[in-house]
């Protein structure tokens, strides 16, 4: 089902087996596809794929990692591979042929996953700040990641969320930015694990799939992968740092890095214009030309 959004977008329901999956899109060309991280929603991409959906069809999945409007059906496959088949499901369902994949955070982890295991239908990749080799889940959130496996301390930590101070404290959103996170799209982040026991176990079964074997096997097998792939890399984030980017990349065939400064791991929030340039220039020369 689709219909007209409010603010000009197109919005649907696709349903997988796993459950219903809401998307956004907007403009015509090239398909990219926007893939988004653990806790934060499709609305982490708005301002970049805004200024791009006026040259590509911009696409913007809201995946079930735990800030999702919809829950999972019981028992759905929702482990971090399992999600990434769901992509390659949607990009098929959407007719996004060619698409260009985007991601970010544990999303681009995910991307790996996909472009590894089924690289059919992109044609070329874009990753910003994320996990990679052993970092997944990296630093300092993995022993929360871990803990957040118990149903009571996911409860509790949730509910802390309900607090504006402690969405930007070090330990949740506050490192992810350079720049102040608006309070409404903090609140999108969060609102569905505080108040929804369907969502929290969703997202405790995707915690129970993340692991660094996951991540090392896909970028033994990104040397394989031969379609143009680009790290637009905040190299100021100190959580994915740019030498792991660097160190993927001088394995790959055809893949180039770009730095962009004063931003962090939600680049496309802290530099919004300047990633979204660079996507463009990507996109055109190395896919839509």
């Amino acid at each position: 089902m689709m219909k007209e959004a409010t603010n000009g977008w197109t919005e649907g329901t696709i349903e997988l087996g796993e459950g219903p999956v809401m998307y956004r899109e907007a403009g015509q060309g090239t398909p990219l596809l926007f893939v988004h991280g653990a806790l934060v929603n499709s609305h982490l991409w708005d301002r970049a794929a805004e200024l791009l959906s006026d040259r590509f069809r911009c696409i913007l999945l809201d995946l079930p990692l735990g800030s999702h409007p919809a829950p999972m059906k019981p028992g759905a496959d929702i482990s971090p591979p399992g999600i990434a088949r769901m992509i390659s499901k949607l990009r098929a369902d959407l007719g996004a042929e060619d698409a260009v994949l985007i991601g970010n955070d544990s999303g681009g982890a995910i991307s790996q996953l996909v472009v590894t295991s089924a690289p059919t239908g992109f044609a070329a990749l874009v990753l910003t700040n994320c996990d990679m080799y052993d970092k997944f889940p990296p630093g300092r959130f993995g022993p929360i990641f871990r803990a957040a496996r118990n149903p009571a301390f996911l409860w509790l930590l949730m509910q802390t969320m309900k607090v504006p101070l402690n969405r930007r404290s070090p330990l949740a959103f506050g490192p992810l930015t350079k720049h102040r996170i608006p309070d409404a799209l903090l609140d999108s982040w969060v609102r569905p694990g505080i108040e929804s026991a369907e969502i929290r176990r969703d997202f405790r079964t995707v915690l129970r799939g993340v692991d660094p074997a996951l991540t090392l096997e896909a970028a033994r097998k990104m040397a394989e992968f031969d379609r143009p792939t680009l790290f637009a890399w905040a190299p100021e984030d100190r959580l994915f740092k740019i030498e792991y980017a660097e160190r993927l990349a001088a394995t790959m065939p055809d893949a180039s890095i770009v730095r962009i400064p004063d931003a962090s791991t939600f680049v496309m929030l802290d530099q919004p214009e300047r990633l979204a340039d660079e996507i463009a220039q990507f996109a055109d020369a190395r896919v839509a030309g």
